[in-house]
């Protein structure tokens, strides 16, 4: 698979690229087409790369048996929840097309092998959501797309990202990213575990970021920019006072462009990793580096000691010898005469 791909004219790469930064829209639009596209504006304005929504259907998740979510507090059954937060997939043209016009990247979650048929001719990219980490048959449809996939890893062992590694490079896929998430909402900071994502880059070479279900809109996503991320995800909602399960863990508008210009502003602090002199570094490199001077007058014959030579700042005084060269510099003699506060170069040296 490879180190570095493109997703939309944006590049992942194992190393040195920018962050790919994800606005998670899901399922937040609340089965309104105009809250769908009021939330496109936002990750727009936010100044993210790409926009994400999921489709799923509930009969293709959970069975109507399974019961209520515990986590959720919610008196409906998982079933019902799920049903009411259906994207239509009529939609998917003007969403596309939304996000395309706002120079943003469209990827969508698909949750069963069908919606990846519905999707591909839409989408930039396929998200695989962190449940769906074992479900092979809709990894290798993913896979058979040719499209870029991301895939979190949430509620996984490591055994178990390597397994479906494996089973979409068998399908075919050469392009994938990784995201160390918990699966939890909200997910304590504790859990977060954002070195994990380096983990995983170090062992399948890949690029790799974090899906980010903490409360805080800007530390996690800090901190990960900071250790290489290739892409973040957070999930954001026009409003955490929104009726629906994933509004009161998401960050609002206000939140998600402060993630951005912070993601941002680690990005440029954070550099390239070569140890260089820096364009800025320049004037006080010259100006504040030690060389070898005298002290006062020294004459032709006469020998260069500490009472006549210190090690000092240069200022704006032009040449003179490193410190390193001060020993040799104390066994030789003046070759010529020497004023005080000159730094001693080569020609200013005699034989000891």
């Amino acid at each position: 698979m490879k180190t570095s791909f493109e997703i939309r004219g944006r590049t992942l790469a194992t190393h040195d690229g920018p962050c790919f930064v994800i606005g998670e829209a899901g399922s937040n639009h609340n089965g309104s087409l105009s809250q769908a596209l009021a939330l496109i504006d936002v990750a727009a304005d936010a100044g993210c790369d790409a926009v994400k929504f999921q489709v799923f259907k509930a009969k293709r998740l959970y069975p109507k048996a399974a019961g209520q979510s515990d986590y959720l507090g919610d008196a409906r059954s998982i079933y019902d929840i799920i049903a009411a937060m259906e994207l239509p997939e009529d939609w998917l043209p003007q969403l596309r097309d939304y996000a395309w016009g706002k120079s943003l990247a469209f990827v969508v979650s698909p949750f069963h092998e069908e919606a990846v048929e519905v999707l591909a001719p839409h989408v930039d990219a396929l998200k695989i959501a962190s449940y769906e980490l074992t479900h092979a048959p809709l990894l290798e449809a993913c896979a058979a797309t040719g499209l870029p996939l991301i895939m979190s890893t949430g509620a996984s062992t490591m055994d178990e990202v390597a397994q479906a590694v494996a089973v979409l490079e068998r399908a075919g896929c050469a392009e994938l990213a990784l995201m160390q998430c918990t699966a939890a909402y909200p997910a304590p900071p504790e859990s977060v575990n954002v070195r994990a994502m380096v983990t995983m880059r170090d062992r399948f070479q890949l690029p790799t970021g974090l899906s980010d279900h903490s409360f805080d809109p800007t530390v996690a996503p800090m901190t990960a920019t900071a250790l290489g991320a290739a892409l973040i995800e957070k999930h954001y909602t026009l409003s955490k006072k929104l009726p629906g399960p994933d509004h009161a863990f998401a960050v609002e508008p206000a939140g998600l462009e402060s993630m951005v210009r912070s993601i941002r502003a680690v990005e440029v602090v954070r550099g390239r990793g070569h140890k260089v002199v820096h364009g800025a570094e320049e004037e006080l490199r010259s100006f504040a580096r030690r060389v070898v001077m005298t002290t006062r007058e020294v004459r032709a014959g006469e020998a260069f000691s500490r009472d006549n030579v210190d090690v000092l700042r240069r200022g704006k005084l032009v040449g003179g010898l490193a410190p390193s060269e001060l020993e040799r510099i104390l066994e030789c003699t003046a070759a010529v005469d020497v004023p005080a506060e000159t730094p001693l170069v080569e020609r200013h040296l005699g034989r000891g």
